[in-house]
């Protein structure tokens, strides 16, 4: 039987990817204000949109609002995969201390030393005393502690942590996870089911797009029981071997990959449709139309994950030659690479050309940097433990590897 392994590795150095296409063109979205976010003026939205430009796609709003309904969800689905045949290799003391040197000191290090360097083009860009020790001053004023993309390490960690628990004290519900996802269509059905229980009282709470943040802890406070949800039915799977079941080389996605294709185009543009309609009025949207947008959302969310899982079980299980340099080296690009947006964006602010080219030159810059910075941050054994399968041997133009020391 065919192992899904290699197009699931595909898979999430794809989504990395796509993570910095839309980090890198955000800048250039239809839909921002005239002038950039005042760094000292609550709620701070330059956390999630750090840079303004003056030039503007609309096409950059539809590529970012796919990505937002389902990237985060489709990653937190593949990190749970192999959370639990790794624990049963470790055992839950060895995993935990594998996933804090693995995921909460790289998050430490990412936001204590990478996001101060990430926001200064930020603070900049508004500023009206641009040096390095006014944005100290500003920084340190700050209410929180900006901590960028590396939220979702934290959120991991702990979704790490509780599936460590339930393997020690209640390992019968991994069992039963297991045996459920050994049917793939009511599995399915259940997993749509329970994310929409998980999510939309609390869109309805908070809206869906409100943050909330403690110190360096921030979080999009309608998600994170939607985000368990996707991360304990990837454990459940991975409990029951991803070789069979929804993720079998002929299952229920392989085989029906066009209809997960059209599924997930008509899904999301009925929840495009129904988000413009509730962004339409004055602000207050009506309670009927909230919960069609959340139910919208779940839906859209579901059958997004499922295509593109569809897709690269289908065809992506086979070495891709334009995602193989970058594989080995994916978890570091997401680290690193938030440095190198926020500075192009800044550093393009003054140039005149169409937003298109300023958004590819960005993507297309931070992806080369990114990949350069993992591959040297590498050859560190100490940090290639960190953020790689080993150190990457100087000298020469091959890729080398040096294997792990225990």
């Amino acid at each position: 039987m065919t192992s899904p392994s290699l197009a699931l590795s595909n898979l999430k150095t794809f989504v990395i990817v796509i993570v910095l296409a839309a980090h890198s063109v955000l800048a250039y979205l239809a839909s921002l204000p005239p002038s950039a976010f005042e760094f000292d003026s609550p709620p701070y939205r330059w956390r999630t949109i750090p840079i303004v430009g003056s030039e503007r796609w609309l096409g950059f709003d539809l590529f970012c609002a796919h990505p937002d309904v389902y990237l985060n969800t489709l990653l937190f689905f593949l990190s749970g995969l192999f959370i639990w045949p790794s624990l049963k290799r470790k055992g839950a003391y060895l995993f935990v201390q594998d996933r804090l040197r693995r995921i909460g000191v790289p998050f430490v290090l990412v936001v204590a030393f990478l996001m101060p360097v990430a926001s200064y083009p930020i603070y900049r860009a508004t500023a009206v005393d641009p040096s390095i020790i006014a944005f100290w001053q500003h920084w340190l004023a700050l209410p929180f502690w900006p901590c960028g993309p590396a939220w979702f390490l934290w959120v991991l960690l702990v979704f790490d942590l509780a599936a460590a628990a339930m393997f020690a004290r209640a390992r019968h519900w991994g069992d039963a996870l297991a045996g459920w996802s050994a049917r793939p269509g009511p599995y399915l059905v259940g997993l749509v089911m329970a994310s929409a229980l998980a999510y939309v009282p609390l869109a309805l709470a908070f809206t869906p797009w409100e943050w909330g943040q403690i110190g360096p802890f921030a979080l999009q406070l309608s998600r994170p029981l939607h985000y368990a949800v996707y991360f304990f039915a990837g454990v459940g799977i991975g409990a029951g071997g991803i070789e069979r079941g929804l993720l079998a080389a002929d299952g229920l996605l392989a085989r029906r990959w066009v209809a997960w294709i059209v599924a997930a185009a008509i899904l999301f543009g009925l929840w495009l449709g129904v988000t413009a309609i509730a962004m339409s009025g004055d602000g207050k949207t009506a309670l009927g139309v909230a919960i069609v947008q959340a139910v919208c959302f779940v839906l859209a969310c579901g059958s997004s994950c499922m295509f593109l899982l569809a897709l690269f079980l289908r065809f992506g299980n086979k070495r891709i030659a334009m995602l193989e340099p970058l594989r080995d080296n994916a978890y570091g690009m997401y680290l690193v690479h938030y440095v190198f947006v926020t500075w192009l964006q800044y550093l393009l602010l003054g140039i005149a050309i169409f937003a298109l080219a300023k958004g590819l030159t960005v993507f297309a810059t931070t992806l080369v940097l990114s990949w350069a910075a993992t591959v040297a941050i590498r050859r560190i054994p100490a940090a290639a433990r960190l953020i790689g399968t080993g150190a990457i041997a100087p000298g020469g133009s091959g890729a080398r590897v040096v294997p792990r020391t225990r």
